[in-house]
């Protein structure tokens, strides 16, 4: 899973946005760092991921990816994944439009910054600016996102060619993804995450 992804599941679960968000961020014992419900935020985030990886819609997924591409294709799915949840919002999350939710992610994370990372603090100020799940809809914009990580990360270079992978799939990607994404919500409001 991706961050809108994260978001919501921790919105499901009534746990803390910023740990959730957060927690690709932040290392070694966090207990002594943090309060507890961005621990708890932190602590959901790592079992999702860890959950997620090991569903086998999430494998089969895997093997659309070619052989030079497969080693980043879970990267990859995490962005597929939110951009399959934001065009598909309504449909998942009917009570509140994605730009409401949103909003009121940010108005919720934002005064809580201070004091953590600063490369989170960075993602930040350019998430919300640039109103990144809203865009997550546009299939194009993935492979912007998809560029922009392999430009920062030159080892997952082979994320820019995933971006095919993605387009050429596509059509067995999207039910892949509503085979799982729903049971992760349930899961979600029954705090079993």
């Amino acid at each position: 899973m991706n961050f809108l992804a994260h978001l919501h599941l921790a919105q499901l679960a009534n746990s803390s946005l910023l740990g959730n968000l957060m927690a690709d961020f932040v290392r070694g014992n966090v207990q002594s760092q943090w309060p507890a419900p961005v621990v708890a935020g932190i602590a959901m985030h790592r079992r999702v991921d860890v959950l997620t990886d090991s569903l086998p819609e999430v494998r089969e997924a895997r093997q659309f990816f070619r052989a030079e591409t497969r080693r980043v294709a879970p990267i990859t799915l995490d962005v597929i994944w939110d951009h399959f949840l934001a065009l598909h919002w309504d449909r998942l999350h009917p009570t509140q439009s994605l730009v409401d939710f949103t909003a009121s992610a940010e108005r919720e994370i934002m005064p809580q910054l201070p004091g953590t990372p600063e490369g989170f603090i960075e993602l930040n100020a350019v998430m919300w600016r640039e109103r990144w799940f809203e865009h997550y809809a546009e299939p194009a914009r993935l492979a912007r996102v998809l560029n922009g990580m392999a430009h920062r990360r030159p080892r997952l270079a082979a994320l820019r060619d995933s971006y095919q992978d993605f387009v050429d799939h596509y059509q067995q990607l999207e039910p892949l993804f509503f085979q799982f994404y729903p049971r992760l919500m349930d899961a979600a409001r029954h705090q079993q995450l």
